[in-house]
């Protein structure tokens, strides 16, 4: 049996009215999944509230959040010490065959490994993370992961 994940949205813009122009309705949403309610709207290039979360964005965080916690995962599993985990995430919104999408996602990790780690085996489950992530498996588009590695300082450790 599937696991079901549920989120729950309601369009909280038509309290300043209903969509008589396209060009000045409300792209406000909230969008509640369990307890955590994110308040949303198109991005701003599309006339929405720069303050709220698009699903552009959110389509972003998805990948580089699936692919985080795979890797960590992985290199959990496979004994090597990550300290610090962090992506910087860009994707591209534009024609694609005459339709408007998300054209390509770029994850860019710096992992931060403990020092003595192997870093061949780290690099190594980047690849791994990535064929193993299932948002990246459930989308059409390219995602590259560009990883970059550090090695903590030992002081910083005490």
């Amino acid at each position: 049996m599937a696991d079901v994940f549920i989120s729950h949205l309601e369009w909280t813009g038509a309290a300043t009215g209903p969509t008589r122009d396209p060009a000045t309705f409300s792209r406000d949403l909230d969008v509640t999944m369990d307890a955590i309610t994110l308040p949303m709207s198109s991005a701003p290039g599309y006339r929405g509230d720069p303050s709220r979360a698009n699903p552009e964005q959110l389509f972003v965080a998805a990948l580089s959040a699936c692919h985080a916690l795979t890797y960590l995962f992985l290199a959990a599993k496979n004994q090597i010490p990550v300290i610090a985990y962090k992506d910087d995430a860009e994707g591209h919104l534009g024609p694609v065959d005459g339709r408007i999408r998300m054209s390509r996602v770029t994850l860019r990790p710096l992992i931060t490994l403990e020092p003595g780690a192997n870093e061949a085996r780290a690099r190594a489950l980047v690849a791994k993370a990535h064929d193993s992530c299932f948002i990246a498996n459930s989308v059409a588009t390219p995602v590259d992961v560009v990883p970059a590695f550090a090695f903590a300082e030992v002081a910083a450790l005490r």
